[in-house]
């Protein structure tokens, strides 16, 4: 399994199953410390590591005494709100003897259908990935509502890889690949090694989850894998309920590998040129020079700002004589952008009111 270890950025999504005792509604706290132990390693090989958890629905349950079958959504947010603080501290007390520092971060679909708050989430995880830190995911369950959830953390878990820009994401879940049927009831389905592409058939084929405590079926996993392909990122899924399952996974534990075509850069780069802009902002012939270098757009080498847009509306990128040289996604309003006009970073702060980005748009989101 090459493509784990060469990772440099990887998502692991823990389902519920694996997390919570089935039966005693209690943490499985010796898989969480084994789970632990892989992230330590994948850190110690260079890799960054987003978790994306499942249980605080699980957790908060047992600890209110609520059934196991289907809970009304009030019910849902109330074992959430009791559950994430156990969560998060159990998250927290497994990393820290590793000498890791874990963070939470609530999300809910709206923080990635909306551009702004897509742009803020991307660059608080960019931040906490920088300093070395764990960030631990999850849905948002005490105020999320049908019309803006995600509904299972294996869609989640593709859309955090794909804002983190990860190039893999592992589904650990009580499955250990995907296979031609269900093979829970079908003896003579076969599990897939590698899915180089994933076809109208192949989606045909996917089955629903069976777990007791679990949302996510094969669907949705299958869902997550065309998600993440899409934007550059591996996926695979495997069984995860064996202690250090990162590391058996690493020794050919069975999984499948869902390839993608792209690096997640250059998929990205792909996504932003299709974009219809919405302005344009016009650079000088020194910042025109300084982006063929690879660097970001400041708004010292602007000279000219066009439209009407928000941040995070992708703009064109205009030379001094007018001719396009690219497009990005702008980190600023239009307003704002031309307040900045020719401005240096340190005096971005006098000129809004409030310390802002440095870069007008950021290399990551530019393409040339």
């Amino acid at each position: 399994m090459a493509t784990l270890t060469e990772a440099r950025r990887i998502v692991v999504k823990i389902g519920s199953a694996l997390l919570v005792d089935a039966a005693t509604g209690k943490l499985r706290a010796d898989w969480l410390a084994g789970l632990a132990q892989d992230v330590a390693w994948l850190k110690a090989g260079g890799a960054d590591v987003v978790l994306v958890s499942s249980g605080s629905i699980a957790l908060g349950r047992g600890v209110l005494g609520l059934p196991r079958g289907g809970l009304a959504l009030e019910q849902s947010q109330a074992a959430a709100a009791v559950g994430q603080i156990r969560l998060a501290r159990a998250y927290e007390e497994a990393l820290a003897p590793l000498g890791i520092t874990a963070a939470q971060v609530l999300v809910t679909l709206e923080d990635s259908a909306d551009r702004r708050r897509y742009l803020n989430t991307r660059a608080t995880m960019e931040t906490l990935l920088g300093l070395g830190i764990v960030p631990i995911v999850n849905e948002n369950d005490t105020v999320a509502t049908d019309e803006i959830r995600f509904g299972d953390n294996d869609r989640l878990a593709a859309q955090v890889a794909v804002t983190v820009g990860a190039d893999l994401a592992v589904l650990l879940s009580d499955v250990d690949g995907f296979y031609s049927a269900n093979p829970q009831t079908d003896p003579s389905a076969q599990r897939y090694a590698v899915i180089d592409e994933i076809t109208p058939a192949l989606e045909a084929q996917a089955g629903e989850g069976v777990s007791g405590i679990s949302k996510g079926g094969m669907k949705t996993k299958v869902m997550a894998a065309k998600t993440a392909t899409a934007a550059g990122c591996a996926l695979i899924i495997a069984a995860g309920a064996q202690h250090r399952p990162l590391a058996a996974l690493d020794d050919g534990a069975p999984h499948t590998l869902f390839k993608a075509r792209l690096t997640p850069a250059s998929a990205r780069k792909h996504w932003i040129a299709a974009m219809k802009p919405r302005g344009a902002v016009r650079i000088d012939a020194g910042a025109a020079r300084a982006l063929a270098r690879g660097t970001s757009l400041l708004p010292a080498g602007v000279t000219e700002v066009d439209g009407a847009f928000g941040r995070g509306d992708p703009v064109d990128i205009l030379g001094p004589d007018g001719a396009r040289l690219g497009a990005g996604l702008v980190r600023y309003t239009a307003e704002e952008a031309r307040a900045l006009i020719g401005k240096r970073s340190d005096q971005i702060e006098a000129v809004l009111g409030y310390p802002g980005r440095a870069a007008l748009v950021h290399r990551d989101d530019m393409v040339l």
